[in-house]
């Protein structure tokens, strides 16, 4: 099946944002670092489910989310503690603690586990917002692969910055050469490094809907852009509040 075929909207789509989407089902699909195939698209399907869960919802809502009891809408394909972070991430990131991180540690979703969720969580979210945003049916969810995760975690990872370890500003090298250059980074890029592989999927889908990370050092307009480079900037910052984004 041939995925993000656009010819039926409503607006003229980039082909760029459609090939990226297109290279990411395919990961999607396959094993990854911590995850399995079915494991990564089952992820994929709790964050479809958690904009429409009641438990959520009334969560949202409360002083604290901990005061409302209650059972997500699930799928049932994955354990409790792994539908509760996908669901948090999507509807309720904002209150996301070290201790919430921990405690799910302590139940068995390891750190890595953890950043291989948030990976997938905020790259299916923001590829089915944007085909809710052009007024389409948001993609299938792909097959997903047979196979094993690869289990790999960067030796240079550190604790020191976030919730979780990451990969140093001057630790891309090695197998994490390709991540970025001369150690100009950002904490906000940083942020997923701890499993390499859901950085590089996340910034190739990045690149295409907002700005890879050499253009946003050139304050010039992009070629192939419908909006310019200050206009740009407006939205994405309009969404980071909507958001509550931290930044």
């Amino acid at each position: 099946m041939t995925y993000f075929q656009y010819e039926r909207s409503p607006h003229p789509i980039r082909a760029g944002l459609s090939e990226s989407y297109r290279q990411y089902w395919h990961s999607l699909a396959l094993p990854g670092t911590w995850f399995t195939g079915v494991e990564r698209v089952a992820i994929a399907a709790e964050v479809r489910n958690a904009l429409i869960c009641p438990h959520c919802a009334q969560r949202k809502l409360a002083l604290s989310p901990n005061s409302v009891k209650g059972q997500h809408l699930s799928a049932g394909a994955l354990s409790e503690n792994v539908v509760d972070v996908v669901h948090r991430v999507i509807m309720d990131q904002s209150r996301i603690t070290q201790t919430y991180v921990n405690e799910n540690s302590a139940a068995g979703l390891s750190e890595e586990q953890y950043i291989e969720l948030v990976g997938i969580a905020v790259t299916v979210f923001s590829i089915d917002e944007f085909n809710r945003g052009m007024g389409l049916d948001t993609e299938p969810l792909p097959e997903p692969a047979s196979g094993e995760p690869s289990l790999y975690r960067p030796k240079q990872a550190e604790h020191g910055t976030g919730f979780v370890a990451m990969v140093p500003p001057d630790g891309a090298n090695g197998e994490e050469s390709d991540l970025w250059h001369n150690g100009k980074t950002a904490n906000v890029l940083r942020a997923l490094t701890l499993v390499p592989n859901a950085y590089r999927e996340w910034t190739a889908v990045a690149a295409e809907q907002y700005l890879s990370m050499q253009a946003m050092v050139q304050f010039g307009d992009l070629p192939g852009r419908s909006i310019n480079r200050m206009q740009t900037e407006l939205v994405a910052g309009r969404v980071s509040s909507i958001n509550e984004c931290f930044y």
